[in-house]
């Protein structure tokens, strides 16, 4: 049962008023046409009412896979773990401002509160293709992996007891060499001198080592190579060891020379690729849900949150004709968050003022929306996320 409707006190004519005197002589009873027509109207109003409790269930069960996928994203890679949800604030806010303004080409631009809702999932959900992206690469802080720095160290080690045992090896054949001869003052004694120089040799060598696991210890870090550690790395790339079989190897393998060549950050071009391809995944899984018309749009809004203005984003290449606002608004959003963020591994969280002028940038090479990013700017969105500018600062 959904509730009662009761009607009462049918007027003979709808003049008279109702007291408690004439109750019985100015009403009368209703014909069983008008109980039909009342009883379809309490089966509709019935059905409105329970259609309303389905569409709130439906919406408050949504809301819960969202949240639960965002959760999966976290579990996948928990450096960023906050980042969605960061995103989602950032991107509505802006996008009422959107809706509020009357700033150049964003004038004609209006949402809706279900287009809000359906930009809200999308930028919920717009890194659910992280969960297709292998673990170690999502939370890689360093360009070598833990387990290949621990192996090198171990080939570090493995040359420098090498090379020690290869000195008592010629100190031990000298001896034997010369075991029947009367050995002379030690001011004159030719094999003390060798000793001597097989004792400094030795260290130079293990010295050497000990530079060699500095500097690749430090081109390990995820930042940007000056020319010097380039060249002092590849200096590295060339030194080779003797193994236990007495074959030579080289000190580092060309894998591991060309992950720490990497200029900037610490992924490989095989590895930001795999990165890349979360777009794809995400759009994929967003694809089968069978989205009302209202949220029809969040797999490709989602989909194109990485695409630049100039066609130099990805997974596409679009240009601006294609990359719809809500998705050009994700990536102001995105990009943010992920500047400001200070939960990353391999890097600290930017300032406010930093991260907007990095934003500008951006713009000034018509990579993401600039007349967004100036409603970004001067309402302040960033503050929905407790952030504020300190300091006078000069956006040019």
């Amino acid at each position: 049962m959904i509730g009662v409707l009761q009607l009462i006190n049918r007027k003979v004519n709808p003049d008279i008023k109702i007291t408690p005197e004439n109750a019985i002589e100015a009403t009368k009873s209703y014909s069983k046409w008008e109980e039909r027509i009342l009883r379809s109207l309490a089966s509709q109003a019935a059905i409105s009412i329970e259609r309303n409790h389905l569409q709130e269930s439906i919406e408050h069960l949504f809301e819960g896979f969202v949240k639960a996928s965002v959760e999966v994203i976290e579990a996948r890679d928990p450096c960023t773990c906050g980042h969605s949800e960061r995103v989602a604030e950032l991107a509505v806010r802006l996008s009422q401002e959107v809706s509020q303004t009357n700033f150049g080409s964003l004038s004609e631009i209006t949402f809706s509160e279900r287009q809000l809702q359906e930009l809200r999932y999308a930028a919920l959900l717009h890194d659910f293709g992280k969960v297709g992206v292998p673990e170690a690469i999502l939370t890689k802080p360093k360009k070598l992996y833990p387990t290949q720095l621990e192996v090198i160290r171990h080939r570090f080690a493995l040359a420098q007891r090498i090379l020690e045992a290869e000195s008592i090896q010629r100190k031990y054949e000298h001896l034997l060499q010369h075991s029947a001869q009367k050995l002379p003052q030690e001011e004159e004694c030719i094999f003390c001198q060798s000793l001597q120089e097989s004792d400094q040799k030795l260290s130079q060598s293990v010295t050497k080592l000990s530079k060699y696991w500095t500097i690749l210890l430090e081109a390990n870090e995820p930042k940007v190579l000056a020319e010097i550690p380039l060249n002092q790395l590849r200096e590295v790339a060339q030194i080779t060891y003797r193994d236990l079989d007495g074959e030579m190897k080289p000190l580092l393998t060309p894998e591991e020379i060309d992950q720490l060549l990497i200029h900037q950050g610490t992924l490989t071009p095989e590895e930001r690729e795999r990165i890349e391809s979360h777009v794809s995944y995400t759009y994929a899984f967003l694809k089968q849900i069978p989205w009302t018309n209202d949220l029809k749009n969040v797999p490709m809004i989602a989909y194109r949150h990485h695409e630049k203005l100039n066609g130099t984003g990805y997974p596409l290449g679009l240009t601006s004709a294609d990359i719809p606002i809500q998705a050009q608004i994700i990536t102001i959003a995105d990009i943010y968050d992920a500047l400001t963020a200070g939960d990353r591994p391999y890097k600290s969280g930017l300032p406010t003022v930093t991260a907007l002028k990095i934003l500008q940038q951006e713009a000034s090479k018509n990579t993401i929306n600039a007349d967004c990013l100036e409603l970004f700017k001067q309402r302040k969105v960033y503050e929905v996320l407790g952030h504020s500018i300190d300091v006078v600062m000069e956006l040019a």
